[in-house]
């Protein structure tokens, strides 16, 4: 079994640049959708940090279903 240490451990709370990254948003739209609410984010003292599973969420309940065309 490996140390503790060599085991790579995925962050679970992400930063902005980080989020930034994943969503393919800027930081600056971001930091707009935190300061309204549209976004799920965590305030860890001044920090502003985003779970990723929270994100992933958001993310596919951000999905738009395509219209279905009638056949003529």
């Amino acid at each position: 079994m490996l140390p503790a240490e060599t085991i790579p451990i995925a962050p679970r709370l992400l930063d902005i640049q980080q989020v930034a990254t994943y969503t393919g948003l800027s930081v600056h739209t971001l930091y707009t959708m935190v300061s309204q609410r549209r976004i799920p984010f965590v305030k860890m003292g001044r920090l502003t940090k985003f779970d990723r599973e929270e994100i992933d969420k958001w993310i596919t309940r951000q999905r738009v279903a395509p219209i279905r065309r009638a056949r003529t």
